[in-house]
């Protein structure tokens, strides 16, 4: 059984994580910002912690991750104010990592999303601009981080139901979309897979079963 702690706990992947690995019967903690969503957590068999990630600086979140094996960060601003989206998805994001280091959580799940790695493309006067920019420095940070870190590269997300099935970036594929389900299932995956290490893995739903693609 392993400790792990999924940050951003209510989000509908995080959610869907954390049923899948209680089912699992892994030692599963969800953080929230808002104290309402803790029995959401909690119908997932998790349990749920109110931490907000935005607030919390290096010391506090290493606290909260001793004794942890390993750290999701499923965590975002959602978009719209600029100046939040780098707080929470670049700042926050590396200060949970430097956490996961000193804490000794040695396994950092990111999911981020596909893009072309490491130039995003993304115009400055885009008004998705803040959100890739800050990603992309929080994939950049960890690469650069002794953690044992995979970064995960979902497409557009659906609330389609999981088909357990996906295709795995690289030449000849481009942006697609993936369910929410299927997202969770593949992270799950990733974690009992110590060969995804150091691995960039981007992806769309496709014709490959979820185990398959990721041992690839």
């Amino acid at each position: 059984m392993a400790a792990i702690t999924i940050i951003g706990g209510h989000g509908k992947v995080a959610l869907r994580l954390a049923m899948l690995l209680a089912e699992a019967g892994e030692e599963v903690t969800s953080w929230v910002r808002n104290p309402d969503h803790v029995g959401d957590v909690e119908a997932t068999g998790a349990r749920a912690l109110v931490a907000d990630v935005e607030s919390l600086d290096a010391d506090e979140m290493t606290e909260l991750l001793n004794g942890q094996d390993a750290v999701v960060w499923s965590a975002g601003a959602g978009g719209g104010d600029p100046e939040r989206t780098y707080a929470v998805d670049r700042d926050a994001a590396t200060r949970s990592m430097t956490a996961a280091e000193r804490a000794g959580a040695r396994r950092y799940v990111m999911v981020s999303y596909f893009y072309d790695r490491p130039d995003h493309g993304v115009a400055s006067d885009d008004s998705f601009f803040p959100y890739a920019d800050a990603k992309a420095a929080a994939d950049e940070h960890l690469r650069d981080t002794g953690l044992a870190w995979t970064i995960l590269g979902p497409s557009r997300l659906t609330d389609e139901p999981g088909t357990g099935m996906i295709e795995v970036g690289g030449i000849g594929v481009g942006k697609a979309s993936v369910s929410r389900d299927d997202v969770a299932a593949v992270i799950a995956q990733v974690l009992a897979s110590p060969g995804t290490i150091g691995r960039i893995i981007d992806f769309n739903n496709g014709p490959t079963r979820i185990s398959e693609a990721i041992g690839a």
